[in-house]
């Protein structure tokens, strides 16, 4: 049941209802057991990889530290979202508290923007590898890798804290039917009994944000092509551009996505597609990636058998 209080003569609404999900003998079971599948198969395949990484001597290099951080992320990321989905597809009541929407889309977007600022920190790190490699031992620190990293979570956790702040203060009275997989600000801001139009300022910064991000890794990698094709040789340039492929395929795969998502401002699309859009970010996008990252690197897929013999061994030793 939606929780309501009254304040003068409105009704404050103090929860929300997800509308767009299917009821469970009407179709909800069909959504609930592949979505549980690929949301284990994200915590299971990021977290195969940030052991692997750990474990693996010959991994521990900063284009591998940041493969692991944003594995990491990736877990929490979905985390904010997809249990919810879950248990949103079976549960009659659908709902969300107001204190819980608000949580949900401040840890979605600190975690977002923090994998953002990841993906550029690889970027820079390839373009340096690549483009400048006797060099590269002394930038490439384990000092700054650390230090970028921690950058990019004070990045994330305090951009999107003045907007949570401002939304906590609105009013939301009369409809509380989110059309929407989850919390996110545009389909919340609707709900609002009161004027937002200050979230054209907010765009705004999320726009400058995004193509900050967008631009540097774009410039990074159009330097690390030119580089590469002009190599004399076919296996280094062969090696280099199988090095790039797998995080070029994730940077176009997320930033696309999001770039579609939030860069629109008066732009509107249809609940189905707005829903295809956020499905793109929120579980196909951590789906692809540890397949992206294990397939297409040999020195990852040699870490995880690794790893799964070392254990098979250690199983083997105790009996």
């Amino acid at each position: 049941m939606t929780q309501l209080l009254i304040s003068g003569n409105q009704t404050m609404v103090t929860e929300f209802f997800f509308s767009i999900f299917p009821h469970l003998h009407k179709g909800g079971l069909l959504f609930f057991l592949p979505l549980l599948l690929v949301y284990g198969f994200i915590i299971t395949g990021n977290l195969m990889i940030v052991i692997a990484i750990q474990l693996d001597m010959t991994l521990h290099t900063p284009m591998y530290f940041f493969i692991s951080v944003l594995s990491f992320l990736e877990i929490w990321y979905t985390t904010t979202t997809i249990p919810k989905m879950l248990s949103n597809l079976v549960s009659e009541q659908k709902t969300i508290s107001l204190a819980g929407c608000l949580l949900q889309m401040y840890f979605f977007h600190s975690l977002g923007i923090t994998e953002g600022c990841i993906l550029t920190s690889m970027a820079i790190d390839r373009y340096i590898a690549i483009c400048h490699p006797l060099r590269y031992p002394t930038i490439m620190t384990p000092k700054l890798c650390i230090q970028l990293t921690v950058g990019s979570c004070l990045c994330g956790f305090l951009l999107v804290l003045p907007e949570i702040a401002w939304i906590a203060t609105l009013p939301f009275c009369g409809s509380n039917q989110i059309q929407q997989i989850f919390c996110d600000f545009t389909p919340v801001l609707r709900l609002a009994c009161t004027d937002t139009s200050l979230v054209v300022i907010v765009d705004a910064i999320h726009a400058v944000e995004i193509l900050a991000s967008f631009l540097v890794i774009a410039l990074s990698y159009i330097r690390i092509i030119v580089v590469i094709l002009g190599m004399p040789s076919a296996e280094g340039r062969h090696k280099a551009f199988s090095t790039c492929a797998a995080h070029l395929a994730v940077f176009l795969l997320f930033f696309g996505s999001v770039t579609i998502m939030y860069l629109r401002f008066s732009a509107t699309y249809s609940v189905f597609w707005d829903t295809i859009i956020a499905v793109t970010f929120v579980i196909l996008a951590p789906f692809l990636n540890p397949l992206i990252y294990s397939l297409r690197n040999k020195d990852m897929k040699d870490a995880i058998r690794r790893l799964f013999y070392s254990q098979k061994r250690a199983g083997e030793a105790r009996k």
